[in-house]
């Protein structure tokens, strides 16, 4: 049995959007977005504090904001789904820059609802890859 090994995250945000219909555009309204990750981390354990940091660079962006005015979703449809897939994209690239991957996300913009993309049948890098990897990195750094 293999066993995986996850964190998870939660983080909110208050952001306003109206959904575009082929009849029109809805009426703008707000939501607390609440935006849960699981993470997989490549070396032992996880600094909460940075990867949190890192993590509210993504989601901060959007608080505040009326989504359909930001440059991602001037064409994109700001919905449950389309945030999530930004979000996901978005948080991903900044996990892997922190030495982790993200293996879940759930958007929701409502108490009883959310939209998830899951990715955890990923092929997760062996414990020599990692090692290889970091060994190469090392070799890059300048002499202090």
């Amino acid at each position: 049995m293999v066993k995986q090994r996850s964190y998870k995250i939660k983080s909110y945000v208050n952001a306003s959007h109206a959904v575009r219909w082929e009849s029109g555009t809805g009426k703008k309204h707000n939501h607390t977005w609440e935006i849960t990750c699981e993470l997989h981390v490549f070396e032992g354990m996880v600094s909460f504090f940075d990867i949190e940091k890192s993590l509210h660079r993504a989601i901060d962006a959007l608080s505040g904001k009326f989504l359909n005015d930001l440059p991602e979703f001037k064409v994109v449809n700001p919905t449950v789904e389309n945030v999530t897939e930004y979000l996901f994209n978005e948080i991903d690239a900044i996990l892997r820059a922190n030495g982790a991957m993200l293996m879940r996300i759930e958007v929701s913009d409502s108490p009883t609802r959310a939209y998830c993309i899951d990715v955890t049948e990923r092929t997760l890098p062996t414990e020599e890859q990692i090692d290889s990897e970091n060994k190469l990195k090392q070799q890059e750094k300048p002499d202090a």
